[in-house]
């Protein structure tokens, strides 16, 4: 009898919102651009509906050796996206022999959001180091506009920080400097947004790698609420 009113209930539409609503990273992430590279920075949150499906994700992908993104929107749609990208980017550094520019990667991105506007939740931070350009952040809303940026932030959590961004980026700031810009913001807009969570993860990128770190959620910045 259980089985058969649970059956039914189904049936009917009457279900929780989390068993039947979309995985979407929403989220807060961010990268800015500094003299030898750039800094990325991004919640671990996921979400179904109002139940957090996975509290450790990963938004940071890598598409090319010294080229990463940031992603935002439905984790599947962004994940498909980043995979297109690494192998486009995989079978041109082939067919040229030189490492893709950031300006290539961000180009491919905007290729595939923008022609596939109307059937993606995508929201991407393209970011990476190349040595004609240095370290550079494109940032591509949904849409699939693309625009080079000193620093750029996305997903829910960003619409809490700007006013913080705006006051607290400057030019020339160091690596050590981005960082804690970085971290702070994405702290801030995990207070606030009950979308982005967890912990933070940061990446800095330069001509000689990727060096990753993991902020956990016991050891945030924190500020007045503290």
């Amino acid at each position: 009898k259980q089985w058969y009113q649970r059956r039914v209930a189904i049936t009917a539409g009457d279900v929780p919102e989390w068993m039947t609503s979309e995985h979407m990273t929403g989220t807060t992430i961010m990268a800015v651009e500094f003299a030898d590279g750039v800094v990325f920075g991004a919640d671990s949150r996921t979400s179904t509906g109002t139940y957090v499906a996975n509290r450790v994700t990963d938004k940071l992908t890598q598409v090319s050796d010294k080229i990463y993104c940031c992603r935002s929107g439905s984790a599947a749609d962004t994940q498909a996206i980043a995979d297109y990208v690494k192998f486009y980017l995989d079978l041109h550094e082939n067919e040229t022999n030189e490492e893709p520019s950031v300006e290539i990667a961000s180009k491919m991105f905007q290729l595939l959001c923008y022609n596939n506007r109307d059937h993606l939740s995508a929201s991407i931070i393209c970011a990476g180091w190349d040595k004609v350009k240095g370290g550079q952040v494109y940032c591509l809303p949904l849409g699939g506009m693309c625009v080079r940026m000193p620093f750029a932030i996305g997903g829910s959590g960003s619409t809490y920080i700007y006013g913080h961004c705006d006051n607290t980026y400057k030019e020339g700031m160091s690596e050590e400097e981005c960082l804690k810009f970085v971290s702070d913001a994405v702290a801030l807009a995990m207070h606030r947004d009950g979308s982005s969570g967890g912990m933070i993860r940061l990446a800095v990128l330069t001509k000689d790698g990727c060096k990753r770190m993991n902020i956990p959620g016991n050891q945030l910045p924190t500020f007045w609420s503290k």
